[in-house]
C-alpha cells in the first residue's frame, strides 16, 4: 500500500515533473507555421497559435523578445521561430516559449547566416590580428564584381572624379544565382596569383538577402581570408551585412564609398583616420557579435534552471550593455573628430604660408608707404627750388637790368655809381640785360 502511495502524483507535482521533461527534452528548436489567434497583451507580450494543415501549438512570446523582430506578424503570416518546449502549469497546456521570430522567407537564409557566421567567427576568420592594413600609397585597384552591373560603373565614376590617374583591372565574375560564390573566389585567387594590383575591391550593388547571397558562402569567406591582398567588402547598400564584410580587412557601405576609400585625393592623415576608424568600428561590430553570441550560449544553459525570470534578466542586461557601447563609441568618434578638428586648427595657425603672406603684406605697404614719401620729399624739394629762385630774382640785379637798367664799370673794372667822377674821354663798360658794350664818356 506504501509502495502504491509514493507513486500518487498531485495534479500541480504532475504538471510540473511533466514541463520538466518537455523543457530538458528537446531544448531549443526552430519551427515553422502559420501565424493565428495573435494577442498582444497590455504587458506587451505577444500570445498566439502557430499552425500547419493539419496540428497547431500555443506560443507564447515576451516583451523583451519580441521588440527585437522589428515587425508585427498579422494573422495568417508565415513565420520561422526559434523557440523551447515548455507547459503552462496553471492549465496543464504545453507551448512553446518564442525567443526570436522571422519571416519565413528570409528566415532561412538568416538561420543559415547566424550559423555559419558563429561558425567562421569560431574558426577565427573576423579576429582582427589576420586583418591587413590598406596601402598607404595606391597606384593599381582591382574591381571583383558583375562586369555589367551598377556597382561597377558607380566604382568607376568615383574613381575618374576623384583619382583619374589610379589604374584599375576589372576581375569581371558572376555575383547572383547559383555558382556565383564559386566565381568570386575563383576571381579572387587569380587576382592574387597575377599579383598586379595593390588591393582589391569585392562587391555588388544592393538587393534582397537571396540576391546577395554568394557573399554569404562559406567559400567567398576562405578565399577573402587566404587572400595576400588587402579586400575591402562592398556589398549592396549601407544597411546590408554579409560574411564577407566580417571577414574583409575593410568593409564599405557602398561600392560607391569602397571607391571613395582608396581615392586618395585627401591628406594622407585624413585617409589614415578614414582606414582607423572603419577598423575600430569592425572591432567593436565583432566584439558586440562575439559578446552577444556567447550570450545566447550562456541563455541555453541557463533555460534549463530557470527559462522564464533568467531569460528577461539576461535579455535586459544584453539591451543594457548594447546601448553602452553604442554610447562608448559614439563618445570616442566625437573626441577622435575634436581631436583631428584641433589638429587642422593648430596646422592652419603654424602654416608658413600664412606667415610668408602677412610678410608679403607688410612689405607691399612699406614700398607703398616709400614711394609716396619719396615722391612727397621731391615735390617739396621743387617747391622749395621754385621759391629760393623767386626769391633770389627779388634780389638779383640782373632782374633790375631786366626792368631797363645799365650797370657801369671804368677802364680798371669798377662799378661806377657817380658820374662826376668820370672824366671826358674814359673808356666805360655797360651791361644790359642781354648783352654789353664799350663806350667813351663825352
Amino acid at each position: 500500500m506504501n509502495s502504491q502511495n509514493s507513486n500518487i502524483y498531485s495534479v500541480s507535482s504532475l504538471n510540473r515533473a511533466a514541463k520538466s521533461l518537455l523543457e530538458t527534452g528537446l531544448g531549443v528548436i526552430w519551427l515553422s507555421g502559420e501565424i493565428s489567434n495573435l494577442t498582444i497583451a497590455v504587458s506587451g507580450h505577444w500570445y498566439f497559435t502557430l499552425k500547419d494543415h493539419s496540428a497547431a501549438v500555443r506560443c507564447a512570446m515576451f516583451k523583451g523578445n519580441n521588440r527585437r523582430t522589428g515587425f508585427t506578424p498579422t494573422h495568417g503570416q508565415q513565420v520561422l521561430v526559434r523557440a523551447k518546449l515548455s507547459l503552462y502549469e496553471a492549465r496543464g497546456d504545453y507551448q512553446l516559449i518564442v525567443e526570436s521570430m522571422q519571416p519565413e522567407g528570409d528566415g532561412l537564409l538568416k538561420q543559415q547566416f547566424e550559423q555559419l557566421k558563429c561558425q567562421l567567427a569560431a574558426d577565427g576568420l573576423f579576429s582582427e590580428q589576420h586583418k591587413k592594413p590598406l596601402p598607404q600609397i595606391i597606384k593599381r585597384v582591382g574591381i571583383i564584381t558583375s562586369s555589367t552591373g551598377a556597382a561597377l560603373h558607380d566604382i568607376l565614376s568615383v574613381l575618374k572624379r576623384r583619382d583619374p590617374r589610379l589604374q584599375v583591372v576589372i576581375y569581371p565574375s558572376q555575383v547572383q544565382g547559383a555558382g556565383s560564390g564559386d566565381s568570386v573566389a575563383a576571381q579572387i585567387a587569380l587576382a592574387n596569383q597575377r599579383e598586379e594590383c595593390d588591393l582589391l575591391i569585392v562587391g555588388r550593388g544592393g538587393g534582397s538577402l537571396e540576391d546577395l547571397w554568394c557573399f554569404n558562402e562559406a567559400v567567398v569567406a576562405h578565399a577573402i581570408f587566404n587572400s595576400q591582398l588587402p579586400i575591402i567588402s562592398a556589398v549592396g547598400h549601407e544597411i546590408d551585412v554579409t560574411i564577407s564584410d566580417f571577414v574583409a580587412d575593410v568593409r564599405a557601405a557602398t561600392p560607391s564609398a569602397a571607391a571613395e576609400l582608396v581615392s586618395q585625393n585627401k591628406a594622407f592623415v585624413s585617409t589614415q583616420l578614414d582606414t582607423l576608424v572603419n577598423r575600430l568600428k569592425a572591432a567593436m561590430q565583432s566584439s558586440l557579435h562575439r559578446q552577444q553570441h556567447q550570450h545566447a550560449l550562456l541563455n541555453e544553459k541557463l533555460l534549463t534552471q530557470d527559462p522564464k525570470h533568467k531569460l528577461q534578466q539576461q535579455t535586459l542586461v544584453s539591451d543594457e550593455l548594447s546601448l553602452r557601447l553604442q554610447h562608448a563609441m559614439s563618445a570616442l568618434l566625437n573626441r577622435k573628430q575634436q581631436r583631428q578638428n584641433h589638429l587642422t586648427s593648430g596646422l592652419m595657425q603654424h602654416s608658413p604660408e600664412q606667415t610668408v603672406n602677412l610678410e608679403l603684406q607688410k612689405q607691399a605697404q612699406l614700398k607703398t608707404r616709400l614711394k609716396n614719401a619719396m615722391h612727397n620729399k621731391l615735390k617739396q624739394s621743387e617747391t622749395d627750388l621754385q621759391n629760393n629762385i623767386s626769391q633770389l630774382n627779388t634780389v638779383s640785379p640782373l632782374a633790375t637790368l631786366a626792368r631797363g637798367y645799365a650797370i657801369v664799370k671804368d677802364d680798371k673794372g669798377r662799378v661806377t655809381t657817380d658820374a662826376s667822377k668820370l672824366n671826358s674821354g674814359d673808356q666805360v663798360e655797360v651791361r644790359l640785360d642781354k648783352g654789353l658794350f664799350k663806350a667813351q664818356v663825352i
